[in-house]
């Protein structure tokens, strides 16, 4: 029996809650060859899933046998598109069982497209406030930018440098008690440290009289989102982060009443019921039809039905037990690595065990002497070994300047000794920062992470040992 054997059914005595899904495996052999005859390690997930190739087989076939026309018409091909469009918005809102007479689906390009048409239309005003998690992505952060060009206040709830967690909201939400309009933000789980907040904050917040934006794309892919149970306002969310494929679609699920509260700054085609150039007036249209401007992307959105039944059939809580294990698995073994005098290999960013996380691991390298090792450099030899990681801040600069230790007035010092008639050298930035890191490595389990995948990552990591970080090249960046 060979070491790594042996390791396997180690592992599969701690935690029969992953052989118990072992269905899984069939799967991947199935659907997803193509990732283990190639050599590839995947471990980007909250970047991206991957795609069972059902789902092309099934989108194909439709488009083969389909003659599918513009919805904007009663013509009998766009009465057959509309009819899938609309079997699609059926199916997302039957998926995180979202009651059809509380929330309505708008459909977007992508989660980041769902948070601008949120922040645009969000009736921010003099009197109105804008409170956040210090841990959201920048799609969540800009809407700030919406707020406080129409003088509404921003405040953030900060995090634990240690653990990347937040504290009871409460204080913060009192802070902004008397605001009105109000809008809390916070994500489900954390695309930088995997952390998941607590979704009983949604309701306090509305206790609060807060409208509630809810950040669902990183926690959605593992984990069961049950809108019958938790009721936020807004939820955005990117569907090939949840099954790989079609890219280019998301939603912005609301509750109809939050909703009807919104104010778009603009009309265009398909969100009006009435336009006049000689009477300078025009009449919005109602529900997910004022929202969703232009031509939706009607020939992909069956796939998105094909792709919520994927999950269905698979079963998120499989998916959501495999990818603890792993977690789990991977964050007591990194915390294992040593150098030969005995230093530690990793340093991890967010919690050290699985509790109340996700299937996101951010961390960076430490040479013996203490001294990070360049998180470029870390990325670059994974692409060498065909593992697919991520490096940087992942969009999220909350918890990456939490976690990276860095100051407001650190900031705000190197971005003025960086900036010189207009322009901003990103290389002097770095440099004004030292010794300090300017990002991290992610890896991130999903759908059909095995084993395997951790088993070489681990190793991957092993080569790292006893190597100093003066013999790397030094670059770096947040982005």
């Amino acid at each position: 029996m060979s070491v790594q054997d042996h390791d396997y059914d180690a592992f599969l005595s701690t935690y029969p809650e992953y052989a118990a899904a072992q269905h899984i495996d069939e799967l991947r052999a199935q659907e997803f060859a193509r990732v283990d005859d190639q050599g590839h390690i995947y471990l980007d997930y909250t970047g991206g899933s991957l795609y069972p190739e059902r789902l092309l087989r099934e989108h194909m076939a439709l488009l083969s046998q389909a003659v599918l026309g513009n919805p904007h018409s009663q013509n009998p091909t766009s009465l057959a598109a509309t009819s899938l469009v609309e079997q699609a918005r059926a199916d997302v809102l039957a998926f995180f069982n979202a009651d059809p007479e509380e929330y309505d689906v708008v459909f977007t390009a992508n989660a980041s497209a769902a948070l601008k048409l949120l922040g645009e239309s969000y009736p921010f005003g003099p009197r109105a406030h804008f409170l956040l998690v210090a841990d959201n992505h920048n799609s969540v952060h800009g809407i700030r930018e919406f707020a406080r060009s129409k003088g509404a206040s921003v405040a953030y709830i900060p995090l634990d440098p240690d653990s990347l967690r937040a504290p009871d909201p409460r204080p913060y939400l009192e802070q902004g008690a008397s605001a009105q309009p109000k809008l809390f933000a916070f994500p489900a789980q954390s695309n930088f440290s995997g952390v998941q907040h607590p979704l009983a904050w949604v309701e306090l917040a509305r206790e609060y009289g807060y409208d509630v934006l809810l950040d669902a794309a990183a926690f959605a892919p593992t984990n069961r989102l049950d809108l019958g149970l938790v009721h936020p306002d807004f939820i955005p969310i990117s569907f090939y982060k949840m099954f790989g494929y079609p890219t280019g679609v998301g939603v912005l699920l609301a509750r109809r009443e939050a909703l009807e509260r919104l104010q778009r700054p603009w009309f265009a085609g398909g969100t009006v019921q009435l336009v006049s150039t000689k009477a300078d007036l025009y009449i919005l249209s109602h529900g997910h039809e004022a929202f969703e401007e232009g031509t939706v992307n009607y020939l992909s959105l069956p796939a998105i039905s094909n792709g919520l039944r994927f999950l269905q059939e698979t079963g998120v809580e499989h998916i959501h037990a495999r990818v603890a294990a792993l977690v789990d698995y991977l964050l007591t073994m990194m915390q294992n690595l040593r150098h030969s005098n005995g230093e530690p290999l990793i340093q991890l960013y967010g919690p050290r065990d699985a509790e109340r996380r996700g299937g996101v691991i951010a961390f960076n390298i430490v040479d013996p002497n203490g001294r990070l090792v360049p998180y470029q450099q870390v990325e670059a030899e994974a692409n060498e070994a065909r593992i697919s990681i991520r490096s940087g801040c992942f969009c999220n600069p909350g918890a990456g300047e939490y976690s990276l230790t860095h100051t407001a007035d650190e900031i705000r010092a190197c971005v003025e000794g960086a900036s010189r008639e207009g322009a901003f050298d990103i290389d002097a930035f770095r440099a004004c920062l030292g010794e300090k890191a300017t990002g991290a490595v992610r890896a991130s389990l999903g759908l059909v992470s095995n084993f395997s995948d951790a088993r070489a990552f681990l190793d991957f990591l092993i080569t790292f040992a006893d190597r100093k970080a003066e013999d790397f090249p030094s670059s770096g960046g947040c982005n």
